[in-house]
């Protein structure tokens, strides 16, 4: 078992020590130091988009209206960064604006060095393949399948053999590293070969292996997203713009892509999502909140940030105002557990609650010479509370199914929170009550 301390501190850009929350909440504490650059070394820390006093409007004379209001913004090579806020605000017109699909009324705009304001057709295009862009109506081609769509990517490229499978290998090496090799060696050094092999594997590892040579209405809305996706991704882009591309997939599916797109930016890619998936929201380096056309606020996370998104995802803690929620994110520990592991025993002494962040356990009651299995747990749910509530021995053994993360509290803090706080409280006393009664 390893146990780390999960305290609780977020910078804003200067080291302000706000913490970020959905909306206007903002829960504040001392001031903290200022959040390390999330520039890598390797990459440069140039602004991969540098945004000054950017204004846009719609329309012309007493019909225009105004949908952008003096942004500031600087992307950092290596960011996965999180565009939010309600419909409507300008999320999407600002991604348009970087990248180069609107022209530039006012204020200056920077992408991958180049200045976007007035910049020359063939500039334009070329800046644009540099950009990987997900729409969120997909933009597939009817009359080509889902590989074709992907590769059709490649080609604006116009790859030279050789050069291609250098870059399939390191791109497949990205998704699969013990298995690119492999699946190159036999590749004749052709570029359709070679292209389709690089998109096979790429849609393979979104799921959609069984359905490379379907065309677009053979597709769910998901597996549409999912082929945007790849062939925005297939050249392994240095800033890819996304506009909700997890909105249409399931909890599996959006898990693989945000561990893709992470990939990517490990790798050298810079990432900007628009979204109003609440999933997602702990998964990237900065979350950017836009409101009625200017950003509101533009925070770096860390983990502890990420502590408390995920604490408001859990009935126990989610009606706990900020301030709250980061007093009990204070008092949290981390604990991993491998398979198997007993992490309490029925009969000794209580001394902690658990609350599961991921993994499963099984609950387990002994009675005389046999035992009795009650119940399994997941994510957010949570087990050791009754013997802290009633100051009795554990009455239940609880054994890990499988690698098990959880978040602990100790008996004295869990007490003081559950006296301190009676949303959690109420909760808790459902919760008890269920427990008591189907035990």
């Amino acid at each position: 078992m390893t146990t780390d301390n999960c305290t609780f501190h977020a910078t804003g850009e200067r080291g302000s020590g706000r913490a970020y929350f959905d909306g206007d909440q903002t829960a504040r504490r001392e001031p903290c130091p200022p959040t390390m650059a999330l520039a890598r070394p390797e990459l440069g820390n140039e602004p991969v988009v540098s945004i000054h006093g950017l204004n846009h409007r719609f329309g012309r004379g007493d019909i225009s209206q105004q949908v952008l209001f003096d942004i500031d913004l600087d992307i950092k090579p290596g960011e996965l960064v999180l565009l939010t806020g309600p419909s409507g605000c300008g999320k999407t017109t600002l991604i348009t604006l970087i990248g180069g699909l609107r022209s530039i009324q006012d204020g200056n705009l920077e992408v991958l060095g180049r200045n976007m304001r007035g910049l020359a057709r063939q500039d334009q295009v070329e800046t644009r393949r540099d950009i990987g862009f997900i729409f969120q109506s997909h933009n597939l081609l009817d009359a080509l399948t889902a590989g074709e769509n992907v590769s059709l990517a490649l080609d604006l490229k116009t790859y030279k053999p050789d050069r291609l499978r250098e870059h399939a290998s390191n791109l497949l090496g990205i998704m699969q590293p013990d298995a690119r090799n492999e699946r190159l060696d036999a590749v004749p050094r052709r570029v359709d070969a070679l292209a389709r092999t690089l998109t096979i594997g790429l849609l393979e590892h979104l799921r959609l292996g069984e359905r490379v040579d379907h065309k677009p209405h053979q597709l769910s809305v998901g597996q549409k997203q999912r082929v945007a996706i790849a062939r925005a991704l297939v050249n392994h882009p240095r800033l890819v713009l996304a506009d909700e591309p997890t909105a249409a997939l399931d909890k599996a599916s959006s898990e693989i892509v945000i561990d893709l797109f992470k990939r990517l930016t490990r790798s050298g890619s810079t990432i900007l999502i628009v979204t109003h998936d609440s999933r997602i929201m702990d998964q990237g380096d900065r979350v950017i909140t836009m409101k009625d056309g200017r950003i509101q606020s533009n925070v770096m996370i860390d983990e502890s940030i990420r502590v408390c998104v995920f604490l408001q995802s859990v009935p126990l803690f989610s009606g706990l105002p900020p301030g709250q929620l980061v007093d009990v994110a204070e008092q949290l520990r981390k604990e991993t557990h491998a398979a198997d592991a007993c992490i309490i025993r029925q009969g000794e002494a209580g001394d902690k609650f658990y609350l599961i962040k991921e993994g499963t356990v099984e609950v387990r009651v002994a009675e005389g010479s046999t035992g009795m299995q009650v119940a399994t747990l997941g994510p957010g749910q949570f087990f050791g509370e009754m013997a802290l509530l009633e100051n009795q021995p554990r009455n239940a053994t609880v054994t890990a199914r499988n690698h098990l993360e959880c978040y602990t509290l100790s008996k004295q803090a869990f007490l003081n929170a559950r006296a301190a706080f009676a949303p959690m409280r109420d909760e808790l006393l459902k919760v008890y009550a269920q427990r008591y009664r189907s035990g």
